[in-house]
């Protein structure tokens, strides 16, 4: 009985490891020749105030902070160049507070298109015009005044800041993973 059981656990063991599953992150499908990827400032083509500079600071964090490259801003000066463009940000509300009506929690939906091109070749090493990234935040509310909108401002810059590090964890592992 012992046996059937370790045999069927290698068995599955062999099975999975087989299967392509690797830890998000850990993967890296870009060319030996990429040491130094330069992360320009992303364009922003939507009326919210500095949305590209957190994106770009975040990415350029993300960047630095799970892979071994090394980041620059000048274009002229990587081995590859990521540019991107916020096409859309969007907030609507998602949930509603039954007694008072405001909204709870807000989905936040934010389109960019996206290229990385290894500079020297000009090959396209990934593109997107349709990068999506969706994240809901809750809006706190005051229990002392019910009726008070202050708490949804001040829940926008950090709900934006976790935004942009989630969009960027996600655009960095697209890009280094090759999906």
């Amino acid at each position: 009985m012992k046996r059937r059981i370790a045999f069927a656990l290698a068995g599955a063991a062999v099975w999975v490891g087989g299967c392509g599953y690797h830890v998000a992150g850990r993967s890296d499908s870009l060319p030996k020749s990429i040491h130094t990827i330069a992360v320009p400032a992303l364009e922003n083509k939507t009326t919210s105030y500095r949305i590209e500079q957190r994106l770009t600071t975040a990415t350029v964090h993300e960047f630095l902070a799970k892979t071994s490259y090394r980041v620059v801003s000048n274009p002229a000066d990587g081995d590859a160049v990521l540019r991107g463009k916020v096409l859309g940000l969007e907030a609507v509300p998602l949930l509603f507070d039954t007694k008072t009506g405001r909204a709870t929690t807000m989905l936040v939906t934010l389109k960019c298109e996206v290229s990385f091109e290894e500079r020297e070749t000009g090959k396209i090493l990934y593109h997107t015009d349709n990068f999506i990234f969706r994240n809901q935040y809750e809006i706190s509310t005051d229990p002392n005044d019910p009726n008070s909108t202050k708490t949804f401002f001040e829940e926008q810059d950090p709900a934006l800041d976790r935004m942009a590090r989630d969009f960027a964890a996600r655009l960095v592992a697209a890009i280094v993973e090759n999906y």
